[in-house]
């Protein structure tokens, strides 16, 4: 196979064991990782997916090396090309990994999402240190790869949820744990997303792939389709296959105050509805409710943990405002908004947990137990991950959203989009985290789902001429969305025991 879409898998797995071998604690003056010494003990950092995001993220990591760079689109990619002169250029993560594992400590990747796992889970194996862009993975099997990849390996990971560094997260959490708001039984949250296309049918134009643009390298592990510019830059986020729709996008910001304050697990059941759902454009408005159970009461929370439902809306949807509601207030608070609805009190806050707020008007006198990041929205986010990599593991404070976090919290995210993908099943389903299988989806069950939408009005005269799939096997359908089969060429390493 052509070395330029193949990575050495001798290679991958030799200088992985090397590399997990000698994570070690290391001198202060050492990058902790490969275990030598970079310029005023800077990080060596390579980057996959930059002309998004990404650039951003580079921007917030500047204090470091940046010595390699990777996109499928140097035409997108230009102006960070430039920026960063020094550093080498590749369009290929893979040929970058082959070339280059022994100069860079750390990697970002901020791809599209279907490419998120197969490029930080490599990374992880070689014993790099990771920061993913949100949401961490496409898949749920991806997301409990990377958690455990990193357990493993030791290395110091971040999600790019921003927010989770942010004030607000830490005041919405202490509050509940100190029982402000009494039991949470009832969540709510929304975001104003998309902003972008969804509801489209496939198009059907096969237009020339741009000079500048890899299109197979983009397409990466996800099965291939001509080029269309209604896929990248940007809009891959309405598509799934390649990215998780508005859910998927900002559910990563917006609820994590809800993980990480409710102490949240998997959850049991879950279940989806939308505008009218079709095979490959995520829909334009979603509503998804999924259940947990009840969990241990934790030492040092004051509010018991009961079972909780959280509901989620998007595409214009909202919440109904409470009893109580300030006339004239909008619920929409920088994208987006949560209602945790407790026995004493409700909890509001806005998207990334900012400015949290109790309905009653009161405001609680907490201590604050916390560790704060500084100028978390503004740089802090990647700035504390950065510092977590120059820490050996043993001695490691972890940032505010590693994988041991960030994994379990984003199966909570592609959740969601699994219950969306499967309404047409038409009843709640039942969900086993630990094993990552539905446990009321029949052998014999089938669904079906739109293709096109062809709805046309003529003289006034509206017609219907929807077209659907062929009844399919819905068990082996959640099983390909739980668990992705990679086109040849892209492979994900072995789950650790």
């Amino acid at each position: 196979m052509d070395r330029k879409n193949n990575v050495s898998r001798r290679r991958f797995l030799g200088t992985s064991a090397a590399a997990a071998a000698g994570i070690t604690i290391l001198p202060s003056n050492t990058i902790a990782g490969l275990g030598h010494k970079a310029p005023s003990d800077k990080l060596n950092i390579a980057a996959v997916g930059i002309g998004g995001m990404g650039f951003a993220n580079l921007k917030n990591m500047e204090t470091e090396n940046i010595v390699a760079l990777c996109d499928v689109d140097w035409g997108y990619s230009k102006r960070v090309f430039d920026y960063f002169p020094n550093a080498k250029r590749y369009k290929d993560w893979r040929k970058m990994y082959d070339e280059m594992s022994d100069q860079f400590d750390a990697v970002l990747v901020a791809t599209a999402d279907h490419s998120h796992a197969a490029a930080a889970a490599h990374a992880i194996t070689l014993g790099k240190h990771v920061y993913v862009q949100k949401p961490l993975t496409h898949s749920v099997y991806e997301s409990r790869l990377l958690t455990k990849l990193a357990d493993k390996y030791k290395v110091a990971t971040q999600m790019g949820n921003q927010g989770s560094s942010g004030e607000g997260v830490r005041q919405a959490c202490e509050w509940m744990w100190n029982g402000e708001i009494g039991d949470i039984t009832k969540v709510e949250a929304f975001t104003d997303r998309p902003i972008w296309p969804q509801g489209l049918n496939r198009p059907k134009e096969v237009m020339p792939v741009p000079d500048t643009l890899d299109w197979d390298l983009f397409i990466g592990p996800a099965a291939f389709r001509e080029y269309n510019s209604i896929y990248t830059p940007w809009n891959w986020r309405g598509w799934w296959d390649f990215g998780t729709g508005a859910l998927g996008d900002m559910a990563c910001h917006v609820l994590h105050p809800v993980f990480m304050g409710l102490k949240l697990g998997y959850p049991t059941k879950a279940q989806g509805s939308s505008t009218l759902l079709l095979t490959d454009c995520a829909p334009n408005a979603q509503m998804v409710n999924l259940t947990f159970p009840e969990r241990e009461k934790q030492k040092g929370v004051k509010m018991n943990l009961p079972e909780v439902e959280v509901t989620w809306y998007d595409g214009g949807l909202q919440p109904k405002k409470p009893e109580g509601w300030p006339e004239g207030k909008n619920m929409n608070d920088a994208g987006g908004g949560v209602i945790f609805h407790g026995t004493k009190d409700k909890l509001v806050c806005g998207c990334y947990g900012k400015d949290p707020w109790l309905l009653s008007g009161r405001t609680p006198n907490v201590p604050k137990t916390l560790r704060r990041v500084e100028n978390a929205m503004q740089g802090g986010h990647e700035q504390d991950w950065i510092r977590a990599c120059k820490e050996s593991p043993e001695n490691r404070v972890q940032p505010s959203s590693p994988f041991s976090e960030a994994g379990p919290f984003n199966e909570m995210v592609v959740m969601g989009v699994l219950a969306v993908r499967l309404q047409g099943l038409n009843k709640e389903l039942d969900w086993d985290g630990a094993n990552m299988q539905f446990t009321n989806i029949g052998d014999t069950d089938s669904l079906r789902i739109c293709v096109e939408d062809n709805f046309t009005i003529k003289d006034g005269d509206p017609t219907f001429n929807r077209v659907w799939t062929d009844p399919m096997n819905a068990k082996a359908f959640a099983n390909e969305l739980i668990k992705h089969t990679y086109r040849e060429g892209f492979t994900l390493p072995d789950m650790p025991a």
